[in-house]
């Protein structure tokens, strides 16, 4: 059946969602940045029978633009909890990747009994020994350097180069995600004839990123991720020069239940290099 369109709102804007209908708990796909729901395309059909839904979270992709600029706490929490209330879903399994992976979690943390199971693929959670930001995430991030990053996302060549330089470690071999730099993260940062840029999106997120490390780590030492009794799998593209090996291990000793799944031959994207072994860590679950 073809996806089904949804335009949700919420305070700060209209979220597109796409529902592909199906059997079984909603499976509840998020990006992260700087990218859209769109590096699911080639894992949808892994999953074809199963109900699945993708969306973009505000300032990304086809969603609205409103949310430019500073972002409230726990908004992107909230632009989940709003996807998953109007499409009245019962206990979804949450996929959360990269940047996405904390959000996942906190909502979790936030209603456990409303989450029926987390997939979290090549992502974080607190402060990692091994973990490595993207230098050009890290630039976004780092107030001090605003001056700096304001030239650079200015001159469209200097931006392009940066974007290449940070795609030859996200894919450092043959294969890589080849395809999705072009059809979900080139248009976040120069539009399209169907969307404006998402960049103002893409920095305020990018700046929530130290302080947010800091809060996970307070949640962590609280101790409420080890008390989580729900299935878990965490799928890692093992080729990963960032969110590496031992930040999928590091993960996996915060949430005691959950067991790990490293994916071969794939990189920062595994749901786009090796759909059909993600879809398998995300079947375990759902």
């Amino acid at each position: 059946m073809p996806a089904i369109a949804h335009e949700v709102p919420t305070a700060k804007g209209l979220v597109h969602v796409e529902e592909h209908p199906g059997t079984g708990p909603a499976i509840v796909l998020m990006h992260g940045i700087p990218d859209d729901s769109r590096i699911y395309d080639r894992l949808l059909p892994e999953l074809e029978g199963r109900h699945r839904v993708t969306f973009d979270f505000l300032g990304h992709g086809r969603s609205g633009r409103a949310a430019a600029g500073p972002l409230e706490p726990d908004q992107h929490e909230r632009e989940l909890a709003a996807v998953i209330d109007a499409l009245g879903l019962e206990r979804p399994i949450l996929v959360g990747h990269d940047i996405s992976g904390p959000i996942a979690i906190g909502h979790t943390l936030s209603d456990p009994d409303r989450v029926g199971g987390l997939v979290l693929l090549n992502t974080f959670f607190g402060t990692s020994p091994t973990l490595e930001l993207p230098e050009f995430i890290r630039l976004l991030a780092d107030p001090h350097l605003a001056p700096l990053a304001d030239a650079i996302v200015a001159d469209p060549n200097i931006m392009g180069w940066m974007l290449l330089f940070t795609n030859s470690k996200l894919n450092p071999d043959a294969t890589g995600a080849e395809g999705v730099g072009e059809l979900a993260i080139l248009p976040q940062f120069f539009g399209s004839a169907e969307q404006p840029d998402a960049l103002p999106a893409i920095r305020a997120w990018s700046v929530e990123l130290l302080p947010g490390l800091v809060e996970q780590d307070a949640q962590v030492a609280s101790g409420a991720l080890a008390r989580l009794e729900l299935p878990v799998r965490i799928a890692f593209g093992e080729n990963d020069p960032y969110f590496d090996p031992a930040v999928a291990e590091h993960v996996h000793g915060l949430l005691p239940g959950s067991l790990l799944r490293p994916i071969g031959d794939a990189a920062h994207w595994p749901q786009w290099d090796q759909p059909a072994a993600t879809a398998a860590a995300i079947a375990e679950v759902a």
